[in-house]
């Protein structure tokens, strides 16, 4: 590690492998990086961190690189705040999130209720909605939950970051009922063990007390899948536990940890919609975020060679 990165992280308390909400002590810091290092702007983040944004250079931004990659996006543009930007400081492979919501704090359910915003959540089969969007609008997450259990749809969340489960417990709370799949890392499930007073620090055990958490809906039972790195990928059904194994790295090759669960749950995803058995489904996301950790920032070669 550099001086330079050492003075970075002190500076603004930074610390590897997390992921926090900024803070007026890390402001400065966006244009700080910006004018002294070599930085990448990618539209993108977990599910984007949700569907809003500012009609500003980075709001347009986004939507560019959204509908270039096929991306139907309907945003909520706000006028009184600028969009929201994510900083990831990388040293060594290692990555660190710094969040500033800005616009993206901003969403209100109204845009939800549109008619043609409803209407793509009436056509749609599968929902997946990435746990940070519980600290800005749970009455959302809520309204497509119950839209799913009533209709029988697959309804999945990810436990996101340990900050969400430690401060935003009771709005995870009710939304978890209507989770049919519930992703996450290791770290996020001990956290929500420690904070739900399970005493246990086991990945297998937290997988299954999950996936027993009672549900709205007896039509689809609830899978966990948590993944630990290096380390087999756990996912819980019916009482039981299964280990998958990871596509391991030597570590000269470890580029860019940013973006690697979201990039396991997009390949998981990516079968799971096609019926594919949960097998294949931890086998895409394992080469999805395979791929992922070789190159900087959340980014594909232009053609996957997943078979």
């Amino acid at each position: 590690m550099t001086k330079q990165e050492l003075f970075m992280l002190g500076r603004y308390d930074i610390k590897l492998n997390n992921a926090i909400l900024a803070e007026d002590k890390h402001l400065p810091m966006y244009d700080e990086m910006a004018s002294k290092y070599n930085v990448e702007y990618i539209a993108g983040g977990a599910t984007q961190n949700s569907i809003r944004v500012c009609q500003d250079k980075f709001g347009e931004e986004m939507k560019k690189n959204s509908k270039l990659a096929g991306v139907n996006v309907h945003y909520r543009e706000d006028e009184t705040a600028p969009t929201g930007t994510c900083a990831v400081c990388v040293v060594g492979g290692e990555r660190s999130l710094i969040a500033n919501l800005s616009a993206a704090n901003c969403y209100k359910s109204e845009h939800l209720k549109r008619p043609e915003n409803w209407a793509l959540v009436e056509k749609a089969k599968y929902f997946y909605i990435a746990g940070f969007f519980l600290t800005v609008s749970p009455e959302s997450i809520l309204l497509v939950a119950e839209h799913a259990a009533a209709n029988n749809k697959v309804f999945m969340m990810n436990l996101s970051a340990p900050f969400i489960c430690e401060f935003f417990k009771d709005q995870q709370e009710k939304a978890l009922p209507y989770m049919d799949y519930v992703f996450g890392n290791e770290t996020e499930a001990r956290t929500f063990s420690r904070v739900h007073g399970w005493e246990t620090d086991n990945v297998e055990e937290i997988a299954i007390k999950i996936s027993q958490w009672p549900k709205a809906s007896g039509t689809h039972k609830r899978i966990t899948v948590i993944t630990q790195g290096a380390d087999p990928v756990v996912v819980a059904e019916d009482g039981k536990v299964k280990s998958f194994p990871v596509i391991l790295l030597p570590k000269e090759k470890l580029v860019d940890t940013n973006g690697a669960g979201d990039a396991f749950v997009g390949g998981f995803l990516s079968q799971l919609v096609q019926e594919k058995p949960i097998e294949e489904c931890v086998r895409a996301g394992c080469y999805a975020s395979h791929v992922i950790i070789q190159r900087s920032g959340c980014t594909y070669p232009e053609k996957p060679d997943f078979s």
